[in-house]
């Protein structure tokens, strides 16, 4: 079986470095998935779910909030801004913070421009890390 060097790299960590067969990212022209022998890529992420599929079969999901995916022969590279393993993600905490996000840009929408678009990238992190602990919690049957 064909495999593909897999490696998501945030500023502050390896977030996850494995031998996959395939990659599925959300990117700004719409959702790729990756398989060996791809031809090669460079993109823009979105916020989003990235899942693998590891050489066993299993799946593996992570939310991203923005970045480039680099696809070369049989290797995808993700430069992060900011991704986590959805296991790792606490779903109370991500709906709070969706929550006081969405609070204030009703409140803000017509003062600061800046500020409401960093709110709503915000608002996009959070939605995308909810769904990848949604994902993750189906395909483990996890409740």
């Amino acid at each position: 079986m064909k495999i593909i060097k897999f490696e998501i790299v945030t500023p502050e960590r390896v977030v996850l470095k494995e031998q996959v067969v395939q990659v599925t990212a959300p990117t700004r022209q719409g959702e790729i998935t990756v398989l060996p022998n791809h031809i090669p890529l460079v993109a823009s992420l979105m916020p989003g779910v990235i899942e693998i599929i590891k050489e066993n079969g299993n799946s593996e999901i992570m939310s991203v909030s923005g970045g480039f995916i680099e696809v070369s022969k049989n290797k995808v590279v993700i430069l992060a801004n900011t991704a986590e393993m959805a296991e790792e993600i606490d779903e109370t905490r991500v709906e709070e913070a969706r929550e006081r996000a969405e609070k204030t840009v009703k409140e803000i929408r017509h003062f600061d421009r800046e500020r409401f678009a960093n709110i709503n990238a915000l608002i996009a992190k959070e939605l995308a890390r909810s769904r990848a602990v949604k994902r993750w919690k189906k395909i483990k049957h996890v409740d």
